[in-house]
């Protein structure tokens, strides 16, 4: 795992580089060719990953929770099983 605070990791890497070094090492772990310390290490690694990124999903779907109406008031959005 890398010497990186959690929050410092958090915030430097994107969702998107996040998602791709989990894709990686799901993949590594399911060939099975990993050795046992080393898969732990990845599994760990990836947990991380993981946690990062629901932390940044989460942010962004607070962020989305709310939209600016024309007349500048905020809004909470609806969902389609609100609005029934």
């Amino acid at each position: 795992m890398s010497d990186i605070p959690k929050e410092t990791a958090e915030e430097e890497v994107s969702f998107e580089a996040a998602m791709e070094k989990l894709e990686s090492i799901v993949e590594k772990l399911e060939e099975g060719e990993v050795p046992l310390e080393k898969a732990i290490t990845m599994y760990q690694e990836g947990m991380t990953l993981s946690n990062t990124c629901h932390e940044k999903l989460r942010r962004v779907e607070k962020q989305m929770d709310r939209v600016v109406e024309e007349d500048g008031e905020i809004k909470p959005l609806l969902s389609e099983e609100d609005e029934e």
